[in-house]
């Protein structure tokens, strides 16, 4: 069994931040269905797409049911209302005060649901100055320091990162504050609002910015290299950990070239001549990685020294490996055809239940009977007169449904 076997969790999110959050709970055993609306989640039109489902939607919905419903009709509104009055969980992220103005806030779905746990992602919280503003992740990064940090710390020009770790890194904490509401409404009986926002979020998993807050970081240091990455003869890179002019370090270096000359040249004395003369040193460590015939083999000499290194690998490498097979850090899924997709799990191991990826990402509406049926013992001869009337929607290839 899995932990959240038998919650049930409607995820009327879009795109990134609330969907990851809605995986999460699908893949600890929640039944999460996904409320999308007739126009559909603007995440369908990513690429690449396999069997008209894009990948990205099938990384962060798989698993989950799918129901299309034409809420802004008061019976799609009806039937909302049905579903949220089962639920024990709501994620959304849309602009603050949105759920309300369709008429599904949490003040109006607790009079009739008192345990609902009503979870919130925003950009900038459901309070405050900057409630009301469009928040997208490379922004919401660029205003929190992200952007700024990595262009002090690596000494290159400001630039935006492909990774959306705002969104990502708040579904995540939604998640976590979804799982403490639910262990608090087992004492207390009643439920509440989560309230996460990307910025906050941010600035939570951001290692370095209690110093910089507090003042105790310079405001421009010099440009680092944190750590270096060498090539090796079979063209393979390493990354070796932590940056080669700090003492500790740079003394490990010395001793697994076996050069304790090099300690006395002027260039490398003192950590302050070797951050003056870093480029020369890289030049010396990389001439002496290209010794080596192997990433493997320079990566064992690193470790006899205590050097700690990781080879530069591709996800599509990293999905070959293995550690992944032997972890299971990847999930096969179906690709709605006759194929398969690998798709990275969760990565928790249980010693008294399970996790992890499973199912399908379903097309839009697809699941709209079977969720009715299992939520609301509602009658097929009503199903399908919403149907007809356009109030539930649905967009599924031949052959799907």
């Amino acid at each position: 069994m899995k932990p959240l076997s038998g919650m049930r969790v409607l995820d009327f999110s879009r795109v990134l931040a609330g969907p990851h959050c809605g995986r999460m709970l699908a893949d600890l055993g929640a039944d999460v269905v996904k409320i999308e609306p007739t126009t559909g989640d603007v995440l369908r039109t990513g690429r690449p797409r396999r069997n008209s489902i894009s990948t990205s939607f099938t990384h962060q919905n798989l698993g989950k049911r799918n129901v299309s419903i034409e809420i802004r009709d008061p019976k799609g509104l009806d039937i909302a209302h049905a579903l949220c009055d089962k639920a024990d969980v709501i994620v959304e992220n849309f602009r603050p005060g949105t759920m309300a103005k369709m008429g599904l806030g949490y003040e109006r779905l607790s009079k009739s649901n008192p345990g609902l746990v009503f979870a919130s992602i925003s950009g900038y919280g459901q309070d405050g100055v900057w409630r009301d503003r469009r928040a997208y992740a490379m922004l919401v990064q660029a205003e929190m320091g992200y952007m700024e940090g990595d262009a002090r710390y690596s000494g290159r020009a400001l630039s935006q990162e492909p990774y959306a770790h705002g969104d990502l890194y708040a579904g995540t904490q939604c998640c976590v504050g979804i799982l403490a509401a639910l262990l608090q409404r087992n004492t207390s009986g009643k439920g509440g609002t989560v309230d996460v926002d990307m910025a906050e979020s941010l600035l939570f998993m951001n290692e370095s910015a209690t110093p910089q807050a507090s003042g105790l970081a310079e405001s421009l240091p010099l440009p680092m290299t944190g750590s270096p990455t060498f090539q090796t003869a079979d063209g393979h890179y390493v990354c070796v950990a932590f940056d080669p002019a700090e003492r500790g370090v740079f003394a490990k270096y010395v001793k697994a070239m076996a050069t304790p000359e090099m300690a006395k040249d002027t260039r490398f004395e003192s950590r302050e001549a070797r951050i003056e003369h870093r480029s020369q040193l890289l030049k010396v460590l990389q001439e002496w990685a290209q010794g080596f015939k192997s990433a493997q083999e320079f990566e064992a000499h690193l470790a006899r020294f205590g050097l700690a290194s990781g080879v530069v690998r591709s996800v599509a490498e990293v999905a070959t490996l293995e550690w992944a097979h032997e972890r299971g850090a990847f999930v096969n899924v179906s690709d709605r055809g006759d194929g398969q997709l690998k798709v990275p799990n969760t990565p928790w191991k249980f010693s008294a239940g399970q996790s992890g990826g499973q199912g399908v990402a379903s097309y839009r509406g697809e699941d709209n009977r079977d969720v009715l049926r299992d939520w609301l013992a509602m009658p097929d001869a009503k199903i399908k007169s919403l149907e007809s009337e356009g109030i539930l929607s649905y967009r599924c290839p031949s052959g799907k449904r």
